[in-house]
């Protein structure tokens, strides 16, 4: 019997819809899948865990992400995998992450988002798309120098060099410090190979910075699955771990009687090494394994020396070399403050500063008390060595960018990343380090101050090096972080123009790299800072914006400067440098300088509305002629300092502003002296009594004409 016809007019188009349209509940769970290879990670190590501690541990975690993009690259073309798969990225290489550390969350523990895995340097996300923004000369030269084995250091630090020309074309911002355009030179260059890719351990050491170690820890788990089925093994394994928990008592006890005063011996570099806290990794040495290390300290293993003492090199029990800083003059007296300072230093780590390794405090019949510090030892020297160095290198542009921006990075971090803060109060060429890459490493931190948190700025005594100390740091102990923007100022210019801070010339007389670069900065020149026959020179305009913001870091007025991290900004992205305020006479100042300073307009050393800005948009013209003025004239002897003095001691000086002695400047007679006559102050007219901030004048001895 058949069916009634409307029964089939409706089953058909509802059969129909069923099988044509999905069920929404299946569309919603449907996931796309990671496209990054999670098992590059296993190939690379071998099973082996990375070699970092905790204070890196989320640099080397990025580090591992770019490797992964490297992969991706060479497979697919493609920088960063697509937005919906962002979250399965995240979860696979959780995933590899809590086979080593189940504990830690990549994302909430690095400040990381979700979105950010698949956002890339300046909307690049094709290698076709890269290789069109960077010029085909730069890509043609990285390919020649990456496209090799990178297992030694030469080759390496010839592609790294090469990758840094490229960073002046991508000038994007950071994205969540994922996949920023630094990394992607280092992903593009890991790519160009199937042989020396990112697979390759050299690839992966000398791009990302990727050690492993040689663990064995696959080996121990199989070790334990068969020690199961063995009686033999497991007596074995249970020896094992009383002698563990034994030692690991052992060096408890040892740590609390150090740290409680009791103990009187100290741990050596052997099986005693001894952890100063829970915290850290600083080793307390002994004296004689350092000997040993130093071999009694030859004169052969010496690498550097100062006021403080020398600086050997050596190697530890565990094969890896260290420098060992040894200062002279020490006493028992200082060992509690000293102990303090390298504690503080030791927790502190960033990429551009040297890690402390340990300390060794102590006194022996021959040598007196001891005081030295170990750090890693860096195979490139200082950056005076390849400057001004008997062995010295004519260092390319690009290298000498990397230097500034890690010296700059370092510096920054020191400021604003440490807690407390840090003001190093000594920068300078010999205290910038250089590993085998040439990146930059602030050393010496014998001199740091640590900022108590709200302080704008600490006075104390000056301590620092002759040319690279800020003026008011000099005059009046005055130390805050700006103090160091201007040391940083100085060694910029010496990495640009290859000259010392301070120099004499033929006549004997003191010449400072701060006011020669001035002079052509305000002559419209700043190119001329720049060292004759640079190798591999840059853009001009980046050359010149590095010289604009050295001249703005190293200028004589504190709030003219900007801080460390508007620098990095600077430095690192296309933000344009400030105007320059005008400078006051030079700190080494001539007879001619002086007297165009005092006696014209042209030099106004301090006015109520502030001094006038020099810019690159408005450059001055070629000096005109300048018309003479009447006016009293002064016959100078010696200039002697520029000064910043308070409105209070001005006016009790100048008897309330009141000797005025010429038309064009005041002169005051402050003190006198039997060898050289009286002592003068010249101000500008508009400096009244009634100006409310300290005032810039000259001071210097000699007579009135």
């Amino acid at each position: 019997m058949s069916l009634p016809i409307p029964f089939y007019f409706y089953l058909i188009p509802v059969l129909f819809l069923a099988f044509t349209f999905p069920n929404p509940s299946l569309g919603a769970n449907n996931t796309v899948s990671c496209p990054l290879n999670i098992t590059v990670l296993r190939v690379v190590g071998g099973g082996a865990r990375p070699s970092v501690d905790s204070g890196t541990q989320c640099h080397y975690i990025l580090q591992a992400l770019h490797l992964l993009q490297a992969d991706y690259l060479r497979r697919t073309g493609l920088f960063v995998p697509p937005l919906n798969a962002s979250e399965s990225c995240w979860d696979s290489f959780q995933s590899f992450i809590n086979e080593f550390d189940p504990n830690f969350d990549v994302r909430s523990s690095c400040g990381l988002q979700t979105a950010w895995i698949s956002q890339g340097c300046m909307n690049i996300t094709t290698r076709q798309k890269f290789e069109a923004t960077v010029p085909p000369a730069a890509i043609q030269a990285v390919q020649q120098n990456c496209n090799q084995s990178l297992d030694n250091n030469a080759p390496c630090a010839l592609c790294t060099t090469k990758l840094s020309n490229l960073l002046s074309y991508l000038t994007g911002t950071t994205v969540g410090n994922v996949s920023d355009c630094r990394a992607y030179t280092s992903i593009y260059a890991a790519s160009l190979s199937d042989q020396y890719g990112p697979t390759n351990p050299g690839t992966a050491r000398c791009l990302f910075g990727l050690q492993f170690s040689s663990s064995d820890s696959s080996g121990k788990r199989r070790t334990v699955i068969i020690s199961v089925v063995s009686v033999f093994c497991l007596l074995v394994l249970v020896v094992l771990v009383g002698v563990w928990a034994y030692l690991r008592l052992k060096k408890r006890n040892e740590a609390a009687r150090w740290k409680s005063g009791v103990a009187g011996t100290e741990l050596g570099l052997g099986s005693g090494l001894d952890s100063m806290n829970q915290s850290t990794t600083l080793i307390r040495f002994t004296f004689d394994d350092i000997k040993k290390a130093t071999r009694n300290f030859s004169r052969d293993n010496i690498i550097g020396s100062g006021g403080y003492g020398n600086v050997y090199k050596g190697m530890l029990l565990d094969g890896s070399q260290v420098a060992f800083k040894r200062f002279k003059n020490c006493s028992v007296a200082g060992d509690a403050s000293f102990t303090h300072e390298v504690e503080v230093i030791a927790s502190v780590r960033h990429v551009n500063l040297v890690t402390l390794r340990g300390y060794c405090t102590a006194t022996t019949n021959l040598e007196g008390h001891q005081r030295i510090i170990v750090t890693d030892l860096m195979e490139n020297g200082s950056l005076y060595d390849h400057l001004f160095g008997s062995a010295k290198k004519n260092l390319s542009w690009p290298i000498r960018q990397k230097i500034a921006l890690g010296t700059a990075r370092g510096l920054a971090y020191l400021h604003y990343g440490a807690q407390p803060s840090i003001i190093h109060r000594d920068i300078k060429a010999s205290n910038i380090l250089l590993d085998h890459k040439f990146e930059a490493k602030v050393a010496d931190f014998g001199l740091a101050k640590f900022n108590p948190e709200g302080m704008t700025h600490m006075s104390t005594r000056v301590a620092g090096t002759m040319g690279y100390v800020a003026p008011e740091y000099a005059l009046y102990g005055q130390l805050t972080e700006r103090s160091d923007v201007f040391s940083f100022g100085v060694v910029l210019l010496e990495l640009l123009s290859g000259k010392k801070a301070l120099q004499t010339d033929d006549d004997g007389q003191p010449s400072a790299l701060t006011d020669f670069a001035w002079s052509l900065v305000r002559n419209g020149s700043a190119l001329d800072v720049v060292e004759d026959g640079l190798p591999e020179p840059g853009p001009p305009e980046v050359l010149e914006k590095y010289v604009l913001v050295a001249v703005l870091c190293s200028h004589p007025q504190l709030y003219a400067r900007p801080t460390m991290d508007q620098v990095v900004k600077m430095l690192e992205t296309d933000e344009s440098v400030p105007s320059l305020m005008e400078r006051p006479i030079p700190f080494i100042a001539g007879r001619i300088d002086i007297e165009r300073s005092a006696l014209s307009n042209s030099g106004q050393l301090c006015s109520p509305t502030g001094y006038q800005a020099y810019t690159l948009q408005a450059r001055r013209k070629s000096n005109s002629k300048e018309e003479e003025e009447e006016g009293s004239s002064v016959n100078v002897d010696h200039a002697f300092l520029l000064l910043l003095i308070s409105p209070d001691r001005l006016k009790r000086c100048t008897q309330n502003m009141l000797k005025n002695l010429g038309d064009n400047a005041l002169f005051v007679v402050l003190e006198p002296s039997s060898e050289t006559g009286r002592c003068f102050v010249a101000l500008s007219p508009d400096c009244t009594a009634e100006f409310p901030s300290p005032c810039l004048v000259l001071v210097w001895w000699g007579s009135r004409g």
